[in-house]
């Protein structure tokens, strides 16, 4: 960035949260059951241990890019969310949230939040672990990079897809 450009023209580097920046295996086992008990679910992420890769990389894209955070986690826990952000040294940057009645899968959510953000800013990277956002994300023309560092869980990719919770 030259020293006559504002931040607004900085590029975007957009990261998701959950098994992205923050590791969310200790509270799977809320989605596991029937029915599935959400407010357990999200009432335990502040307690997420961080996933050393992605706050890495998102450090790094912060020296070149405006970090935004974009998530399906719904608007309800944004306090939440800044509070464990910031006390991760993560950089500051807008939080994208869905809000507490929208119950459309996360690629549905996402990728219209990513076209609104792109028509006044460059991204330059998406960072998500939820594979259907990143093939959706990617046939709409944005450069992707897998989140593949958090263990996989089939009760979170489910309800990601069929409830649109997170």
């Amino acid at each position: 960035m030259t020293q006559n450009s504002s931040p607004n023209s900085r590029p975007l580097a957009v990261f998701d949260l959950d098994n992205t920046l923050a590791d969310t295996a200790h509270r799977q086992r809320f989605l596991e059951r029937k029915p599935r008990d959400w407010a357990a679910f999200f009432a335990a992420a502040p307690h997420d241990p961080p996933l050393a890769e992605g706050v890495a990389l998102a450090l790094e894209s912060a020296r070149e890019c405006e970090v935004v955070y974009l998530t399906g986690r719904p608007e309800r826990c944004r306090r939440d969310t800044v509070e464990w952000l910031a006390a991760q040294g993560l950089p500051e940057g807008r939080i994208w949230m869905r809000r507490n009645d929208d119950r459309r899968p996360a690629r549905a959510t996402k990728l219209e939040i990513l076209r609104r953000l792109a028509r006044d800013r460059e991204i330059r990277v998406l960072v998500d672990d939820d594979e259907l956002v990143c093939q959706d994300a990617e046939r709409a023309g944005f450069r992707v990079v897998r989140a593949r560092w958090a263990a996989e869980s089939a009760a979170l990719e489910e309800a990601q897809e069929g409830e649109g919770r997170t």
